[in-house]
């Protein structure tokens, strides 16, 4: 009797992992910006306002030209946005983000004012990964926000398991990495023989701001500044933490699940 109490509870409840990518995604939450777009046409001569206010490092003014905003350090404290007078920095709401080359993370100036969107993996490694993709998951010093958020997408709203991506607790079992961190000292042993355990071919991807550039601990002697100091990476996924969301469409492009575009849409 309880068994079947059990069964007819889950169906009255019904499906409850959302449709995307089949459907709309899911609303970003009112205090998460999404994706930042750089207009260097408002950039006032001599203004270095939201420079001055960054904590990382993330925004630069090279000579004679526009601001630069690094998406990679950028920890989306938003602090520039109050401090920009012109608005030369605004939030987009859009949650894609991820890129496969850490130069597409920068924005303004040379790199263009909006995000060349992730790029599928080749031929050969979408046959060989976009069925079945084993990650191992790598913590190297992570704060566990990151790490709260990539444990997220096992949950049943979102489901990780329907796209054939599963994380694995052997790197000897995996595909590839997923490394969160800034790659502390004490923990470049242990990322270095993770990555060796894992069988060629093989992937990396890089999510959150530490991961990629060393986050709010840039710099700092006791970090490398993101983990492609000790391993190649394929795809990067910035944010402080990225949104799950975020997080998927990134996983989702490498694999080419995702129709792929040059570069993100205007901000609504």
């Amino acid at each position: 009797m309880f068994a079947l109490d059990t069964l007819t509870h889950r169906l009255k409840r019904g499906c409850e992992t959302m449709a995307y990518p089949d459907g709309p995604p899911p609303a970003l939450p009112d205090r998460h910006g999404g994706a930042l777009r750089v207009d260097g046409a408002r950039c006032t001569d001599g203004c270095g306002a939201c420079i001055e206010v960054c904590p990382t490092d993330a925004i630069t003014r090279p000579a004679n030209q526009p601001i630069a905003l690094d998406l990679g350090r950028c920890i989306f404290c938003h602090a520039c946005i109050s401090a920009c007078g012109p608005a030369a920095i605004t939030p987009t709401g859009d949650h894609r983000m991820a890129v496969r080359r850490r130069e597409d993370l920068v924005l303004g100036a040379a790199g263009g004012e909006q995000l060349r969107l992730a790029a599928a993996l080749d031929e050969k490694l979408r046959k060989l990964f976009g069925r079945s993709l084993r990650l191992r998951q790598v913590s190297a010093g992570g704060c566990n926000a990151c790490e709260a958020d990539t444990n997220v997408l096992g949950t049943i709203g979102w489901d990780l398991g329907r796209f054939g991506i599963q994380f694995v607790a052997s790197p000897r079992h995996a595909d590839g990495l997923l490394i969160t961190g800034p790659v502390s000292r004490n923990m470049e042993l242990a990322l270095r023989k993770t990555w060796d355990a894992v069988p060629a071919p093989k992937i990396v991807i890089a999510v959150g701001a530490c991961a990629i550039a060393g986050g709010p601990f840039v710099g700092r002697p006791e970090v490398r500044d993101g983990a492609d100091a000790i391993v190649p990476v394929d795809l990067y996924i910035p944010g402080c933490p990225p949104h799950p969301l975020t997080i998927l469409d990134g996983l989702l492009r490498l694999l080419g699940r995702l129709e792929t575009g040059d570069r993100a849409p205007t901000p609504r």
